[in-house]
């Protein structure tokens, strides 16, 4: 007997999905209780399958709602359903993939293919066959519907479909895919497309055998007439050049003619993925061989014509072409997720938001690809165009002109030098122009040419930028200020002491600006703050600057509360404060601590209270220990000794026992970048704690985790250093990780300098316990280290690596003679004559060399 509904069951059901779509939160409320209850009765999914399918006078929403529900909890409890009830739900998924309905058909597909994610395609072994089957279908919403089915399959499960798992079942379907390419729908013919667009990267070999097929079918469909296939055939192009450039080569001629009209198409997604293709084509090593001149001056135009503002995104943009509008306050959506920037990673700025539109987005990208890959053969193609866009009346066209100028900056930098002198002085004037995206772009073009203004004579060209920069960080429309502020971090990044002749000046407008700016703007201040005091360092410990910048950010400090997200970028910004101005900071220092050691302790208290009851509690926002975390080690680095009275009052030392062993890596990172700061000012209060650490330290050496481990690595060193021969103990459960770390293959420049730094500094200290290891590590040592400019940590490193060949010569005289050996011995005298006169006694009466 086939299963069947009872009444009043399902009219419980549909009422149940009737007060789903109400926007009542109460509502709401009791519909998820209700939903939850109901999900403990098995046949509850057979009523939701049964609106789907079968009660085709209900509304469309109604009944899709009920699929999604129903996916949801295929989702979460698929394995404890009947098997007759899963039996129930496949067969009418099924029986009704052609439902007159797109929407209900589409809600089908995606809960087939949620089943089929859930392990189930080996255990419905009829799925693929029968999908397969309905596209022969004479109705077209059947084969639609199994088509629609098949790619989101596809999309999900593309390894699985060339695995053996299931025989691979891809060698029937891409041939059969492929010869829907010809299909009178669109509709269909974009399906399969993406179908088979889904095992290009992959590399599937049902795919890769009948790769010849597929490119000419994509060839057929080249001048088709519906945008959607148009879209895939560029897509399935730009793949298919990452992984199989060697079948497009010989058809690049006819592709990149293809690809040069599509960058044209009149429908916008189209011409963005044929974008794409530029961008992928520059990547390749053979972008310059398959890619003449003549080329390069057709693209090169239209590219410059698609980085123009369209009127429909002038329409879009009506806020930022209107000037003023600095007054009106942020909507939540304006403000991007920002992802906090943790210590030891170095600082790349990013230019303020550019484009809007993507395909100008896109057009700018490739340009400035390409500008990488051809330099200044670019040039020719360009240079012609630039000057008419550049000068020209229509606003547009003439922001447009700059947007180019900044986007072939890096590539292009050794042919444009001659003309920047002429070009600069316009730029600087192009940020009072009328219009605000002229002068936005203005800001961020400047920008990029940076480099090559602070090179200059600071009269020049550095202090009239400056003052202009300064004067549109204090523009009226927020669009400006915030490309301004972006452009002048990265000026200071680039001019660095350059800049204490004006500190004062800057100060009064970044100040100024305090007042003036809406909520999304002040985190780009503060940015442009912290980069100040990066840049000019302890130059900023001045009386006067100190008056100007502190009263205002304590007064925003002081304004957020701890659960403010905007903490982070503030949190930052005092970071670089604490750190340049040293003993200046010291008025300020007590409450920042307290409350960065009151952030660390909430997280900590809030994250246990989640580990023992997730039901009942929220996870914590662990960035906010991070940053807190952060700025305690600017404080560390910036006070110095001065920070031991803070520490002696507060329980840090155990808070940062606990953030060692945090499960989140950044936690840890930035915990062990704040043990060696607090090791550097005030070992007392490490030193008690040194035996519960130690083991800690030595669990973090694993580069799995660069950050992590380079950190503990680095700690390790200072608390060497500091220890002396007390260090002895714990040489045994760092040495084997740091000496394994630094013989092996790929490990990145940086981990491997602090590695050698620390493994000096334990000989250093304990060149007993060290020595022996030796011959394990000296070679690597030497490369890591051999390039590294001098400062203290290199002195103690070499101080150490001497007193540990005096332990143990024996350990590099292998090396020496090892070497002698492998030149063999008249190479070795032609070498050894040019040796100073002591290096080759003190070799001869030393080693025996």
């Amino acid at each position: 007997m086939e299963w069947q509904p009872d009444e009043q069951g399902l009219q419980q059901v549909l009422q149940l999905l009737k007060d789903s779509q109400s926007p009542n939160t109460v509502t709401q409320r009791a519909v998820q209780q209700k939903l939850e209850q109901l999900n403990q009765f098995p046949d509850f999914n057979n009523y939701l399958i049964f609106v789907l399918t079968r009660l085709k006078t209900e509304d469309e929403p109604t009944r899709s709602l009920s699929g999604l529900i129903l996916k949801n909890n295929v989702k979460a409890h698929y394995q404890n359903f009947p098997p007759t009830v899963a039996e129930f739900i496949k067969q009418e998924c099924l029986n009704n993939i052609g439902d007159p309905s797109p929407l209900i058909r589409a809600t089908i597909g995606i809960l087939i293919t949620t089943i089929a994610s859930k392990g189930e395609l080996q255990t419905w072994p009829e799925l693929l066959p029968q999908l397969c089957n309905l596209l022969n279908s004479e109705d077209y919403n059947t084969c639609e519907g199994s088509f629609g089915a098949l790619q989101k399959i596809c999309e999900d499960s593309s390894e699985l479909l060339d695995s053996d798992a299931l025989n691979r079942p891809l060698n029937i379907m891409i041939p059969k895919f492929l010869q829907f390419f010809k299909h009178c729908s669109p509709k269909i013919r974009s399906h399969a497309i993406a179908c088979v667009n889904q095992f290009i990267i992959g590399r599937a070999q049902a795919l890769m055998d009948n790769i010849d097929t597929f490119i000419e079918s994509l060839f057929a469909l080249a001048a088709d007439e519906d945008s959607e296939v148009r879209k895939n055939v560029c897509r399935a192009l730009v793949m298919l050049l990452e992984v199989r450039v060697d079948r497009l080569i010989p058809h690049m001629h006819s592709i990149i003619q293809y690809m040069l009209q599509r960058t044209q198409d009149p429908d916008e997604n189209v011409a963005l993925e044929a974008c794409e293709f530029w961008l992928t084509l520059a990547e390749q090593p053979i972008c310059k061989e398959v890619w003449p001149d003549t080329w390069r001056s057709e693209l090169t135009p239209i590219l410059v014509n698609g980085m123009k503002y369209s009127e429909i995104d002038i329409i879009l943009l009506k806020g930022d072409v209107e000037e003023e509008d600095e007054a009106v306050p942020d909507s939540d959506q304006d403000i991007k997720p920002r992802f906090h920037k943790s210590r030891t990673v170095t600082l790349q700025h990013e230019g303020a938001e550019v484009a809007t539109a993507l395909q100008r987005k896109c057009s700018a990208a490739a340009l400035d690809v390409l500008a990488n890959v051809f330099r200044d053969d670019l040039l020719p193609h360009l240079l012609p165009l630039l000057k008419g866009l550049l000068f020209h009346p229509d606003w547009v066209i003439k922001e447009s002109g700059i947007l180019v100028l900044g986007a072939i900056a890096e590539g292009c930098m050794q042919g444009m030098v001659a003309y920047l002198p002429e070009l600069i002085p316009h730029l600087i004037a192009c940020l009072c122009e009328k219009k605000a995206l002229v002068r936005s772009i203005a800001c961020w073009t400047l920008s990029r040419y940076a480099h090559w203004v602070v090179s200059q004579p600071p009269d020049s060209y550095l202090k009239p930028l400056m003052t202009e920069l300064l004067k549109r960080i204090l523009d009226s429309n927020k669009r400006v200020q915030e490309a301004a502020c972006s452009a002048f971090a990265t000026l200071e990044e680039e001019a660095c002491t350059e800049l204490v002749p004006y500190l004062s000046f800057i100060l009064d407008t970044l100040v100024f600006a305090f007042g003036k700016y809406q909520h999304k703007n002040l985190l780009i201040l503060y940015d442009a703050i912290g980069t100040l005091a990066d840049s000019v360092g302890h130059h900023l410990n001045q009386p006067e600057y100190i008056q100007k910048l502190m009263p205002p950010l304590i007064a925003k400090w002081n304004e957020l509360k701890d659960e403010d997200k905007d903490l982070f970028p503030l949190l930052e910004c005092l970071s670089s404060v604490a750190t340049a101005l040293q003993s200046g900071f010291l008025p300020y220092c007590e409450p920042v601590y307290q409350r960065c050691v009151t952030l660390v302790q909430k997280t900590l208290a809030q994250a246990m209270m989640y580990n023992q009851h997730p039901d009942q509690y929220e996870a914590p926002d662990k960035d906010f220990m991070i940053v807190a975390l952060d700025l305690l080690s600017g404080l560390a680095e910036g006070l110095g000794a001065s920070v031991e009275q803070l520490v002696s009052r507060s329980n840090i030392m155990t808070l940062l026992f606990q953030c060692m062993q945090d499960t989140m890596p950044e936690v840890r990172q930035s915990s062990f970048a704040l043990l060696g700061d607090l090791t550097k000012a005030c070992f007392l209060h490490v030193k008690p704690c040194i035996a519960e650490f130690m083991p800690i330290l030595g669990l973090n050496l694993n580069p799995e985790f660069i950050s992590v481990c380079n950190n503990a690595t680095w700690a390790i060193g200072e608390i060497a250093m500091q220890m002396g021969a007390e260090m002895q103990p714990y040489v045994g459960v760092v040495l084997p990780n740091l000496v394994e770390i630094i013989n092996r293959p790929n490990t990145p420049k940086t981990l491997l300098e602090n590695t050698a730094i620390t493994i000096g500094r334990l000989g250093y200290v304990c060149p007993q316990e060290v020595a022996p290891q030796l011959q394990q590590f000296i070679r690597p040592w030497c490369t890591s280290l051999r390039n590294i400019r001098d400062n203290e940590e290199k002195d103690s490193a070499f101080r150490g690596i001497c007193v540990m060949i005096g332990v143990n010569p024996a350990g590099v005289v292998q090396i020496l003679h090892g070497f002698k050996d492998q030149v063999g011995e008249e190479n070795w005298q032609q070498f050894s004559e040019q040796f100073p006169p002591l290096l080759k006694e003190r070799l001869s009466a030393c080693y025996g060399v």
